[in-house]
């Protein structure tokens, strides 16, 4: 993906579909519709997502997977927050709001001693190589700040969240979990194989069950964008511009984690795709 550029793609006419689903779920979208009416500026962003870990085996190792909890998990609230700054940037000075330097740390918490001398794990805990949690600062270069958290260690379901706080406003993103839905259970057994919400440990007790996942994840949104931009020769609002800062990013994180230092970047402004 990093060797892909815009003009071979635009030579070749092949739409680059970058499937970030949080950038098209409903509350997001509602958020870019409030920013918009607002006019206050972005003073900082914090976006999360985490649950108790991947069943997938090649996750286990860097290898086959390409990173750890920061590649698979951070990449999400990472593209929403950039997105975000790309949008503001868009509103404000008709050209987007660039990502200039990150800093990160990686952790390894299913390596504390501690835990590993527990008898029963209820995260998953067989990484090899890569890690299980990380953050990252992003510098803007408007002066704003990101934190994104990324965590294969939390219990209770599936959390993506993005909370942003505006010079004149404030915005809480809650995709998973979210309460338009509460019930409770004393036994497990008792909703029986209705599902409740991804990587849930137990149905016992008070729960938020989804009434449509897919929609509130913002997937069918995601599959009309794309097919709308091969029907109307346009291009898709998650594209290879998008896709490109992430991965700038994240590569820029694992560097600075290993080395303890903030990693400039390349600070490119590419043309900006439809919002």
């Amino acid at each position: 993906m990093m060797t892909t550029d815009a003009s071979s793609i635009e030579r070749n006419k092949v739409k680059f579909m970058y499937a970030e689903n949080w950038i098209y779920a409903p509350p997001f979208i509602k958020l870019k519709r409030l920013m918009k009416v607002s006019g206050g500026t972005i003073l900082e962003i914090r976006a999360e997502q985490g649950h108790s870990g991947s069943q997938a085996k090649y996750s286990r190792r860097w290898k086959t997977s390409g990173g750890g909890a920061l590649m698979r998990l951070g990449s999400h609230p990472l593209g929403s927050a950039l997105h975000l700054k790309h949008y503001e940037g868009m509103l404000k000075y008709g050209r987007p709001i660039r990502p200039k330097s990150v800093t990160a740390e990686v952790g390894h918490h299913t390596k504390i001693e501690s835990f590993m001398k527990e008898k029963k794990k209820y995260v998953v805990s067989e990484w090899e190589d890569v890690e299980d949690w990380g953050v990252m600062i992003i510098n803007f270069e408007d002066g704003s700040k990101a934190t994104v958290f990324a965590s294969d260690t939390v219990l209770g379901g599936v959390r993506n969240v993005l909370n942003v706080y505006l010079s004149n406003a404030v915005v809480y993103v809650n995709i998973n979990p979210h309460d338009v839905l509460e019930v409770y259970a004393p036994e497990p057994h008792i909703f029986g194989e209705e599902y409740i919400a991804e990587k849930l440990e137990t149905k016992a007790g008070w729960n938020f069950p989804s009434p449509d996942d897919d929609w509130m994840k913002g997937f069918p949104q995601e599959l009309e964008d794309f097919i709308d931009a091969i029907l109307f020769d346009r291009e898709p609002i998650s594209g290879i511009d998008l896709a490109r800062d992430v991965v700038e990013a994240i590569y820029a994180a694992y560097v600075s984690a290993e080395r303890g230092v903030r990693i400039e970047l390349a600070g490119k402004c590419p043309a900006s795709p439809a919002l």
